[in-house]
């Protein structure tokens, strides 16, 4: 499996290098300990308060890329402390992603309060893309309702001058993500609509959509 090792202190002294370089050290001994693979090492030296860290932000973009399965930590507060925390363990535990902590010598435990907040927040991003599908299909609907007929271009549906049924929907894919939907909720939104598609799916027909160099 793949891992990013994550690092963070509070201020940008000259005296944290050295807890950095530890951090590091410490997480690279866990991490082959565990059996990760380790894709990249991230330094955040910025208040655990904070949100906009360079790292974070990396970190985050490896996650939305599929490219990592684990994240090494030293501890929670090394991920953040406070809103930041709980906000930052939720992005990252919803993308299925593992949180190892070297304090646990294994998966993070968290809290009973930290746990509770985290369901609630889950639960109404659930309720969130219920409301967000059913406008979708009310969307289809109205269409259908107005003529549109999309059967009628679809060769495998009975017109032989149409084109072929795409079987996964790529622009849809691409629309979805730009509207800041993670890989496990499109998948989840295109299997409403029939679709029999799963999260690496549609993860590698949108890197494949990049690697064309198709996006604007």
């Amino acid at each position: 499996m793949k891992a990013a090792i994550y690092c963070r202190v509070s201020t940008k002294k000259d005296t944290q290098e050295t807890s950095l370089e530890r951090q590091e050290a410490e997480l690279l001994k866990l991490a082959e300990e565990q059996q990760f693979d380790v894709e990249a090492v991230i330094k955040d030296q910025a208040s655990g308060f904070e949100l906009d860290r360079p790292g974070v932000l990396t970190l985050l973009d490896l996650i939305k890329d599929g490219s990592v399965d684990a994240v090494l930590i030293q501890d929670e507060t090394r991920i953040g402390r406070g809103n930041a925390k709980i906000a930052l363990i939720h992005c990252i535990l919803k993308e299925d992603i593992k949180i190892i902590s070297q304090t646990h010598s294994g998966e993070l435990h968290l809290s009973e309060s930290d746990s509770m907040v985290i369901n609630i927040v889950s639960m109404v991003e659930e309720y969130q893309r219920k409301l967000h599908n059913l406008k979708i299909k009310r969307g289809m609907r109205r269409a259908v309702e107005n003529g549109f007929r999309p059967q009628k271009n679809l060769k495998n549906r009975g017109n032989l001058e149409g084109r072929e049924r795409i079987e996964v929907p790529v622009e849809e894919i691409v629309r979805l993500r730009n509207n800041e939907l993670t890989f496990a909720e499109i998948a989840a939104t295109l299997r409403g609509f029939g679709y029999n598609i799963s999260k690496a799916t549609v993860h590698r027909r949108y890197k494949e959509y990049l690697d064309s160099g198709k996006e604007t």
